[in-house]
């Protein structure tokens, strides 16, 4: 091998330890196209975990809960979130499927959080709530009072949920529906999400 062709080989080789030195740092200054947008929402429980959140739910009881929005649209998005309640045989809205065929739940909201979102920032909202109901024996039957929400309380008089034998529980559903602000139509317009409570309200 010739002089010229060993010089040749030398910055070769300098030339590929000199990138992989640098990869590390071009990973951060380098700047790929975003190929993906969408919005991220979540529960997590009382201790910031996706593991014990409130089931068996008794009258008058304090629960939290932690609701998060996180905003990878690419811009600064204005958010509502819904929050609704259903019992087993109401129906809930879709999340799944082309976000346009996406519908929301005809229920009315009982609650709305509203928030604006930078780009790849995150809202945590703390949710305490409690119910207050009452228990009807002779028709197997729990009928709401109120919900208190961050200290708000919202009247639920005309909600119910009945005795599931299957399940062996009062079955109902806190729900967040996630919407966003469109500022061409002047309105918010469900954003294809919700994330879901389940509980057993017990007679204790």
């Amino acid at each position: 091998m010739s002089i010229k062709e060993y010089g040749l080989l030398y910055w070769v080789v300098v030339g590929v330890l000199a990138l992989l030195v640098a990869s590390p740092f071009l990973s951060r200054v380098l700047v790929y196209p975003r190929t993906e947008f969408f919005t991220e929402l979540w529960i997590l429980d009382a201790d910031h975990r996706a593991e014990k959140y409130p089931f068996n739910i008794t009258r008058n009881q304090n629960y939290t809960v932690y609701l998060g929005v996180g905003n990878h649209l690419g811009y600064c998005a204005y958010y509502m979130v819904q929050v609704k309640f259903r019992n087993q045989s109401q129906e809930a809205p879709t999340s799944f499927g082309p976000i346009e065929n996406r519908s929301p739940s005809n229920l009315p909201s009982l609650f709305n959080v509203s928030a604006f979102v930078a780009d790849e920032q995150v809202l945590e909202v703390p949710l305490t709530f409690s119910f207050d109901y009452v228990w009807d024996e002779s028709l197997s039957k729990v009928e709401f009072l109120g919900l208190r929400l961050n200290g708000v309380w919202v009247n639920m008089t005309g909600y119910s949920v009945s005795w599931d034998s299957g399940k062996r529980e009062f079955r109902g559903f806190l729900f967040f529906e996630l919407w966003l602000y469109n500022s061409r139509e002047d309105a918010f317009q469900y954003h294809g999400r919700f994330v879901s409570l389940r509980f057993n309200m017990t007679v204790a």
